[in-house]
Formats: structure tokens, sequence, C-alpha cells
């Protein structure tokens, strides 16, 4: 006995308008969407592909995420730039224009901002023809309930990223019982003030996950958001130049005393600086 299609009306139990017309939509997105997805992965955007092993995400299973917007659209940008549609149930702040941003087809996108207490209802409806879904749960699933909604997922192929709850208990964050695996954001750096002027531009951070067939972080560094508002790959950091040395006594020096630029330097960084 699973929650489903009976719950669909408990979206809305004081509206049967409402109700009727989450009904047309679950219909129209069926007729648009296949019952199940023929596809082992959905992918990711280049920037963090390298994260997972298989370089996506699994379908018919489940994902902890920190709840950072940038994040949850970030990891949809791909999926919906191929043509899956997407849900987001939980998230009110969550904004349409930075889903634009990102590259999100809002034609393609469903939210559901403030489900309440129903956000099981609704994310077990979603599951039976969205592919891709992000959740915020309202309160503590049942083990019950949440071995149900796994095995819908699976029997739909749909993946599920459920966002975790930074203050839940006194071990931290919180991860989603059955998940495949974590990705989480941490070392936030924003870019673009300066000593009481400015403006914020960009926001480099760390994205690190883990799986259960791969316990071992992996992690990249990314622009989230970036300049133009989406993810980007972070450029990489110069690093020091080697020290040179102490001059040999005989070199040649200005009548100054000083050094010369490139005095006993090798001829691979005297390229560069003269480069700039």
């Amino acid at each position: 006995m699973g929650i489903g299609l009976d719950a669909v009306t408990a979206l809305s139990p004081t509206s049967d308008t409402r109700a009727g017309e989450v009904l047309r939509l679950r219909r129209e997105i069926s007729r648009m969407q296949r019952r199940r997805s023929e596809h082992a992965l959905l992918p990711l955007d280049p920037s963090l592909s390298a994260l997972l092993p298989e370089e996506g995400l699994q379908t018919g299973t489940a994902y902890t995420v920190s709840p950072s917007p940038s994040l949850v659209l970030a990891l949809l940008s791909a999926a919906s730039k191929k043509g899956h549609w997407c849900a987001v149930v939980g998230m009110p702040t969550l904004g349409v224009e930075a889903a634009a941003a990102f590259g999100i087809d809002l034609a393609r996108l469903i939210l559901v901002p403030a489900p309440g207490e129903r956000w099981l209802a609704a994310t077990s409806a979603l599951a039976e023809v969205v592919p891709l879904i992000v959740v915020n749960p309202g309160s503590r699933a049942r083990d019950a309930d949440v071995s149900r909604l796994s095995a819908r997922l699976r029997d739909r192929g749909c993946t599920l990223l459920v966002t975790e709850n930074p203050a839940a208990g006194s071990g931290g964050a919180e991860r989603w019982p059955q998940s495949e695996g974590t990705i989480r954001i941490h070392d936030p750096h924003w870019h673009g003030l300066g000593a009481g002027w400015g403006l914020l531009s960009d926001c480099t951070v760390t994205v690190t996950a883990t799986t259960r067939h791969s316990p071992r972080p992996s992690s990249v560094r990314v622009q989230l958001p970036g300049g133009h508002g989406a993810i980007e790959a972070a450029a990489t950091e110069l690093t020091a130049l080697p020290s040179l040395g102490v001059e040999p006594a005989t070199s040649s020096r200005p009548a100054s005393g000083r050094a010369l630029a490139g005095d006993g330097a090798p001829p691979e960084l005297l390229h560069w600086a003269e480069a700039g």
C-alpha cells in the first residue's frame, strides 16, 4: 500500500478546485513524460561531473544534499537542459529568475513551495512522472514511509535530492535514510567587496560528494554562483614561484648594488616574467 494516486487530493484538502488542477497537471505530465526513465544516469553540469564515479546521478535513488538554493539549481540544470522534467518541493524562497539563469527550462519545472505536512504525499505523487525531484522535508519521515518512497523511486526510475536539516540533532546535519550518497558545499568565499566599497560578484565554494560505492570524498572547486548567475568552474589558483636561491658573488650588479631583474633565474621563469 503506497502513497500515490489517492494521496494527490491530500495536497489541498480544503479545495476541490485546486485538487482538480493537480490531477489535470499530473495527466498532462504523464502524456509528455515516459512512465519510467530509460536512462541509468541523469547528467550533471561538467563542472560537477567529476564528483561522482559515474559522472551523473543514478536513477531510482536518493541523495542527501546541502540546503543551498544555488546547489539545488546547479544539480537540476544539466538534466533540465536535456529536456527532463524537474520538481522542487518545500522551498518557497527558490526564485524562478535564478532558475532561468542556471539554464533550467521553466516550462518543465514544477514548484510546490509550501506543501506543509503533505510534503511526502506531494513528493510521492510527483515521483510517478517526474525524473528529478528536490524536496526540503517539512518533518521527519517514518521509516515505513521512507521505504515506500524508495520503492517508488526504483520502480519509476526517479532521482530524489533531499536537503538535509543543519539543525537536526546534536551530531550535525541529518542524512536521508537509504541515501545513495551525499553532496555538500563548504568553504564559501565571496568576491567583489573591497574596504567599504564594491558589490558581491561571485562566490567560490568547495563541493564534496561521497557515495555508497565510493566512500572516499571527492571534491571540486567551483563558482556558485559565478559572474553570470550560474555555476562555473573555478579558475586555477596560481602557485608561488620557487625561490631563486642566493646569487653568486661574481654576478654582475648595477652601481646601486641591487640585483638586476632575472639575475640567476632559470630561463623558463624569465619567459613568464617577460610575459607578465
